[in-house]
Formats: C-alpha cells, sequence, structure tokens
C-alpha cells in the first residue's frame, strides 16, 4: 500500500466519523467547557438563582435586571485569586464584567450543591 492510498483511507475514514458525530451530536446541547473559568460559569448558570436584599438593592442602584446577571454568567471573567475556593460547604466566586457604562462590575455569588445566591454587586 503506497503513500497515496493511505492517505485516501484515512481521509475516507475522518469522513465518515466526522458525519457521524455530526448526525448524532446535532441535536443535543453539547459544550465544550474546559477552562476553571468556564466550568465554574456554567456551575453557577445551571442552579437556582438566589438573589440577597442588598445584592437586589444593588442591581437597582446600578440600573441593572437578573437578565444582565445572566450574560454576566456567560460572558464573565471568574477572579480566582479574590474567591474563596477553599471553604467545606459553599464557594464564594468573584466574577467580573464590564457594563455598557464602560465601568467594570464585581459580582460576588456563593455557590452551593443546589443553588447559587448573589451576595452582592459592586461598581468601579
Amino acid at each position: 500500500m503506497n503513500l497515496y492510498q493511505r492517505f485516501a483511507y484515512f481521509g475516507t475514514g475522518l469522513f465518515v466519523g466526522v458525519l457521524f458525530l455530526i448526525f448524532f451530536l446535532s441535536g443535543k446541547k453539547a459544550s465544550c467547557d474546559y477552562s476553571p473559568n468556564a466550568r465554574v460559569l456554567k456551575n453557577i448558570r445551571i442552579k437556582k438563582r438566589k438573589f440577597t436584599p442588598l445584592s437586589q438593592q444593588q442591581l437597582k442602584q446600578l440600573k441593572l435586571d437578573t437578565a444582565w446577571v445572566s450574560q454576566l454568567l456567560v460572558k464573565g471573567d471568574v477572579d480566582f485569586s479574590k474567591s474563596q475556593t477553599d471553604l467545606d460547604s459553599c464557594k464564594v466566586y468573584t466574577i467580573s464584567y464590564q457594563i455598557p457604562t464602560g465601568s467594570e462590575v464585581h459580582a460576588v455569588f456563593e455557590n452551593c450543591d443546589t443553588y447559587a445566591q448573589l451576595l452582592k454587586i459592586s461598581s468601579n
């Protein structure tokens, strides 16, 4: 078998494999969240969200709503240096995001087993 035939067999197998994956994964909500930032955001996003009275008041002061919090959990950046990830019960994460007015907002989430609670939110 010469080199041309090997590439032809490899290409045919690759093509069939890609078609197989496209066919079976087309309707699924498959995602590739491998970075620590993406995994934390996804973990918080899929849980039931709660808001403290302080965080609700701070959201009103910043003229933000809960839909913006959903956007924060998609496009935000987790600041692991300000987060408390070594706690046993509920881990506390600080997430930064830039709001449309140009200032940066820092949201502090408590991530427990069954829910994620927005503790406070501040702007620079």
